[in-house]
């Protein structure tokens, strides 16, 4: 079935209009909205911006956190053929700059004061941006600009509309086709200027059904949308998706509401990023580390039950009457109440994806009942490329290629990708849509890897990162920096890692702590500490990195391929890296190149032999400041391994 976005919602209203289409959490309340409410409020909002001025291929920025009436307004959007990009956010001010230039946008939806701050901030350097519709009125009394106006003012300017002109909004719906251009999406490249991805209808509904095709999605679902509207995992699993099934997606209150608002929700389709999942075990391990001797240690017992049938039951394998038995008992006092505590206990299918996930982790979700899986795909695949089976879900792959995809990897080890979801275009750049699509209609996914024997997909690195390292006791080896970041990442107490080591005799690598897991490990110690950048350099703290760093050397060893890429030298940083010290992307890649030359001296000092550096970084605070943090930072050297030879 072909079709566009704005046609399901008015499909989903004319069958179901009663049924939940949204719900919203404000002041502390949940409030609902019907698929029938959903599409009055698309009407009257096409209505107003048609009134307003935007018309047939026009772009519009939204911007802000999900909220009903950011998803209305993309409908809206739509419903007139005009194309919605959302932005990032938490993304300053200049960021926004390129895009809305390079999209020639003249409209935006902004979310509140702050948003608005933004807009208008650099107006002067998009003067074409002549429309800015906000949402929430709080502090905006007394702005007075021109072209600024309150989404309450364009919903009833629309509404008096469609009283007169009652055909208007389906004649508009029905001009639109599957192959006109949906959205725009910006990617967070970890160089240059982003790149604007256009997708149609037919691209991201082919995919959002696919997905949902795969795992069973009905109208039943209930989801979370917690990450921002501009990512297009996001997008799909909130938005494409939601359209394509009709479930429910329901908006928390603010990002500190989140864990409480997944709680009261209980949501049955779930995705979060590695670092999400690793956020919440690491919450779970400080806690039980605090609680009582006798619930710490039923926890510890049941753990080691769950490890070792959990999986297996999850895949649904043979498993003794006795062990069955110890995991009920252990679903009882430790697995169901953890899973509800989590806000996981109606769980599914439960997704991560955008990086490596530790195999630790990776297990301890399914040991307890969560179907935890791994997916594969971009934002010019409009996501879904590979899935993991629900018996077949490894932490080592990333799953087989679903429905309509094909794939192929290339000489140099680069994944090459044919799908119906397939961007279709760089947005005024065909010199960068001819690098990535082939004549032949490949897609070329810049990540290596290759399909193991059992069909799945297993990624190493990106292509442009997979290196050799020159000289030393490693010469010729080969060097991945992403697989070694990943590795490291996988300890609680590591939250973020930069690997350098291409062309030059050694790997060395400078590391973030996770300040949440890290104080409380010192707190427990009895160790004091002034903030993150005193934490960091302490002797104990550079200890407890090294363990890690030796760890992940002993692993490496033991793989034919990657066992040049040990760690010879590290340091912890400082500071946090931050996005908006240009140090990670919005999707929080680190931006290794950016970093390198940030940090030049630090990086300088790793392969001079030093066993210490001075630095001093600029900092930008969050209320727009900018200030300086200084250290005399520590280098340890680390113990490597001779390479593991392969038995015969």
């Amino acid at each position: 079935m072909q079709t566009t976005f704005p046609q399901l919602m008015m499909q989903h209203a004319a069958q179901r209009p009663q049924a939940a289409a949204m719900r919203e959490k404000e002041y502390g309340i949940w409030q609902t909205l019907t698929w029938a409410d959903m599409a009055h409020m698309v009407e009257h909002m096409a209505a107003g911006l048609h009134q307003a001025g935007l018309q047939r291929g026009d772009h519009m920025i939204v911007i802000g956190a999900n909220r009903p009436r950011l998803y209305a307004t993309m409908l809206a959007v739509q419903s007139l053929g005009a194309v919605p990009i959302p932005l990032y956010q938490d993304a300053a001010a200049p960021e926004c700059v390129y895009p809305i230039n390079n999209a020639e946008v003249t409209f935006a939806f902004a979310e509140d004061q702050e948003q608005v701050d933004k807009l208008l901030e650099i107006r002067d350097q998009c003067p074409q941006l002549a429309h800015i519709f906000y949402d929430d009125p709080r502090g905006m009394r007394n702005y007075d600009e021109p072209g600024l106006a309150a989404v309450d003012e364009l919903l009833a300017a629309g509404k008096a509309f469609v009283a007169i002109h009652t055909g208007f909004f389906a004649e508009q719906v029905a001009q639109n086709k599957p192959s006109d251009v949906a959205a725009m999406f910006f990617t967070s490249g970890t160089t240059g200027n982003p790149k604007g991805v256009v997708h149609t209808h037919d691209t991201l509904y082919n995919r959002a059904r696919a997905g949902a095709d795969f795992d069973r999605l009905t109208a039943s679902e209930e989801v979370l949308a917690y990450l921002p509207p501009a990512w297009i995992g996001q997008n799909i699993f909130s938005y494409a998706q939601w359209l394509a099934c009709g479930y429910v997606v329901n908006c928390p209150e603010s990002s500190a509401t989140v864990s409480i608002d997944l709680k009261e929700i209980g949501p049955t389709y779930y995705f979060a990023p590695p670092r999400v999942f690793e956020g919440l075990l690491t919450s779970v391990m400080i806690r039980m580390e605090d609680a009582g001797a006798l619930k710490r240690n039923m926890f510890h017992a049941f753990m080691k039950v769950a490890q070792k049938v959990g999986p297996a039951l999850m895949d649904g394998k043979e498993v003794s009457m006795t062990d069955r038995l110890a995991y009920a008992l252990g679903n009882v006092l430790v697995y169901g109440p953890l899973r509800n505590t989590l806000g996981f206990s109606r769980v599914r299918v439960a997704y991560t994806a955008g990086e490596a996930i530790g195999p630790d982790l990776f297990t301890f979700y399914r040991s307890i009942g969560i179907n935890l899986k791994q997916l594969y795909g971009s934002t010019e695949t409009a996501v879904f490329v590979c899935l993991q089976p629900d018996n077949e879900a490894r932490a080592d792959t990333v799953g087989v290629p679903c429905a309509g995809v094909e794939i192929k990897v290339a000489d140099n080890g680069e994944i090459l990708v044919k799908s119906p979801g397939l961007l279709k275009e760089y947005y005024k750049n065909p010199a960068a849509t001819a690098e990535v699509l082939t004549a032949e209609g490949w897609y070329h996914t810049s990540d290596a890897g290759f399909i193991d024997n059992q069909g799945h997909l297993k990624i190493i690195d990106r292509v442009k990162d997979v290196g050799r390292i020159k000289g030393g006791a490693f010469d010729g080896a080969m060097f991945a920096p992403k697989y070694v970041e990943n590795k490291l990442k996988f300890f609680q107490h590591i939250k973020e890692v930069v690997a350098y080591g291409d062309g030059r005799d050694k790997v060395c690598v400078l590391i973030n702590i996770d300040m949440e897991a890290v104080g409380n490990w010192a707190e427990r110690r009895n160790l004091p500490y002034a903030g993150y950048t005193d934490l960091a350099q302490k002797p104990q703290v550079y200890e407890l990195i090294k363990e890690c760093v030796e760890k992940v050397n002993a692993d490496l060893s033991v793989d034919t391929m990657l066992a040049g890429s040990q760690i010879s030298r590290f340091l912890v940083l400082h500071k946090e890296l931050d996005a908006d010290d240009g140090e990670l992307t919005r999707t929080n890649k680190v931006r290794r190149g950016f970093i390198a030359d940030k940090y030049k001296v630090l990086v300088d000092a790793l392969y001079e032999g030093k066993t210490s550096q001075f630095i001093e970084t600029q900092v930008k605070f969050e209320d727009g400041r900018t200030g300086s943090v200084s250290a005399t930072l520590r280098i340890d050297d680390a113990k490597t391994f001779a390479p593991v030879k392969a038995a015969a």
